[in-house]
């Protein structure tokens, strides 16, 4: 029996009425504003509404180094969060909006999959409430408020040659990545080069993701740095006048959305920050909001846990204030096998014959990487247990060689069959997390504020991806010690590297030892909060493949989306 799309499978679900889902979170219908008939935004003062109730259990959702195809992560958090229900738990799941570039381009939605995914999948996929227009629309009006600056006779003192505020885009479009405005007349503007990144890419985007409150992300806006001046004086929206208004469009896009997973667990979807050049997770507000409303928050952090579970540990906790009490490591026999060397897996080409073949061995060889995901979380002192997430094709004999590896970090480790059996797949994951969150916390940032941004970004090179040390061009070199002279010195780091290797060359599997962090370039997002060095070549606009999604989505006669995946 051919088994059915998620497609297929998130039309089939039962959907409950939001205030029904709501009042699970003991969420009142005053507090919700209905965005049609299965979706609804949740008014802000619900942080305060909430507050005086008991917290939740806090479980970070992580993963090993993933092949290109992804692993099941945001498939496992919600599987979790309905198999908590299954075992006599409240569970409620936060996690990131999904950007329609890769919608449309190979990856696909990031709606879960299987019998564990976030319904109605059209709409989360598609739009949803227009938060990630408001945050395109507020970045590009700063944009053209900085052009109009430049326009209007450059009071600021602008640099045009150290202008670093860009234009964003929801699509993946390749020929955007440099562009020249201005041309034409002179009333059309100031010739200059910029370009544009994706969306999620932009830092309006991870501002939405860590302000607490409407007046901390205004303040937040006001404090991005759009260029320099000759002196290398940075100039921010506030002083060319552009962060009220970017305030006021995103007024209503700080609200998370409600939704609900096919087994009606309550799910948060809010802001979608990029995984490479961004902290990777879903929004603070969600889960100020949902700490409060139910037994568990469970949620999800970006890429393995060398990049997005170190971003939620020391950049999200930093700007939340809540700890976590236990992380979920997402592993899988074939990226287990993809670490041993053996086998080369390309997205949008079929996975090599020798994958499925029997052989716990090659497991064992790609186990290193395992092992230090599970060190990276040991190492902010946060208990982890390992989702064993089961493919089709995978042996017993290999599950068993994964438990074995976590076993011998002293992890939990449960096999799930949640993308087939929804969340009655989970529960022995739900039963391991239950246990390591009952456990002490004795949670711990990796580096204090006050070192020395050098001294921060040693600290994740070394302890969490196992470099020798770190190697700065000379032009990293010089933006470090101007972010210290500005006084940004105190912000957390945020490394862009590759997602595909735990060190910053995608080629190296496993848990490469003997290789130093080459830092070629350092950036400041200072209204989100963290300076990020960037340690290889990072597309901020993705382009679309040979055969992108986008040649097979369309509608049909009834006027229903088709082959949405």
């Amino acid at each position: 029996m051919t088994f059915p799309s998620d497609l297929q499978i998130a039309r089939s679900a039962a959907l409950k009425p939001l205030t029904d889902i709501a009042a699970e979170m003991d969420i009142g219908p005053h507090l919700l504003e209905p965005y049609g008939e299965h979706v609804a935004k949740i008014k802000l003062k619900a942080i305060d509404e909430l507050a005086d109730r008991p917290a939740a259990r806090y479980v970070v959702v992580s993963a090993i180094t993933p092949t290109p195809l992804g692993e099941g992560k945001t498939t496992t958090t919600v599987g979790l969060g309905q198999a908590m229900r299954r075992i006599g738990r409240r569970a409620t799941v936060a996690i990131r909006q999904p950007s329609m570039g890769p919608t449309f381009g190979i990856k696909g939605g990031a709606a879960g999959g299987g019998y564990s995914q976030v319904v109605p999948m059209e709409t989360l996929n598609l739009h949803l409430t227009g938060d990630f227009h408001a945050v395109t629309a507020a970045h590009n009006l700063l944009s053209a408020i900085l052009d109009n600056h430049l326009f209007q006779g450059n009071e600021a003192g602008l640099d045009q040659h150290a202008i670093t505020w860009r234009r964003v885009l929801d699509v993946n479009d390749r020929v955007l990545r440099n562009v020249i405005v201005g041309l034409g007349t002179h009333t059309d503007g100031i010739p200059r080069q910029t370009g544009f990144d994706i969306t999620a890419a932009s830092e309006v985007m991870a501002i939405l993701a860590l302000a607490r409150s409407l007046s901390e992300m205004r303040r937040r806006l006001g404090r991005i740095v759009i260029g320099y001046t000759d002196d290398r004086r940075p100039v921010t929206a506030e002083d060319i006048g552009g962060a009220g208004a970017m305030a006021a469009l995103l007024r209503d896009a700080l609200k998370p959305n409600l939704l609900q997973t096919c087994e009606n667990t309550p799910v948060l979807v809010h802001a979608g920050p990029f995984g490479n050049i961004a902290h990777g997770n879903s929004s603070v507000v969600a889960d100020l909001i949902a700490i409060h409303a139910g037994d568990y928050l469970v949620t999800e952090a970006g890429f393995g846990a060398d990049m997005g579970a170190e971003r939620f540990f020391n950049i999200k906790c930093r700007a939340s204030g809540l700890t976590p009490d236990a992380a979920v490591v997402v592993a899988t026999v074939r990226a287990l096998k993809a670490h041993s060397g053996r086998h080369h897996i390309v997205a949008g080409k079929p996975l090599p014959e020798a994958l499925f073949a029997e052989n716990p061995d090659q497991v064992h060889a790609g186990g290193a990487n395992l092992r230090k995901q599970i060190e990276n979380i040991g190492l902010h002192g946060v208990t982890p247990v390992v989702a064993i997430n089961a493919f089709p094709g995978d042996h017993p004999s290999e599950h068993a060689a994964i438990a074995e590896i976590a076993g011998s970090m002293g992890a939990r480790a449960a096999v799930c069959t949640h993308f087939a059996d929804g969340g009655a797949g989970a529960t022995e994951l739900a039963e391991a997390v239950a246990e390591a969150a009952q456990e002490p916390s004795a949670f711990r940032y990796l580096y204090p504020d006050d070192a020395p941004l050098r001294d921060k970004i040693e600290t994740v090179a070394r302890q969490v991806y196992g470099a020798d040390g770190v190697d700065y061009d000379l032009a990293a070199a010089r933006q470090l010690d101007a972010y210290e002279r500005n006084g940004f010195g105190r912000l957390p780091v945020c490394i862009a590297k590759t997602h595909l290797s735990i060190s910053s060359d995608p080629t190296l599997k496993g848990a490469p030892t003997g290789w130093r962090l080459p830092v070629r370039e350092v950036r400041a997002s200072v209204g989100a909060g963290f300076v990020y060095p960037i340690c290889g070549d990072m597309r901020t606009m993705p382009g679309l493949g040979t055969r992108p999604a986008a040649h097979r989505i369309d509608i049909d006669a009834e006027g229903n989306i088709v082959n949405l995946s």
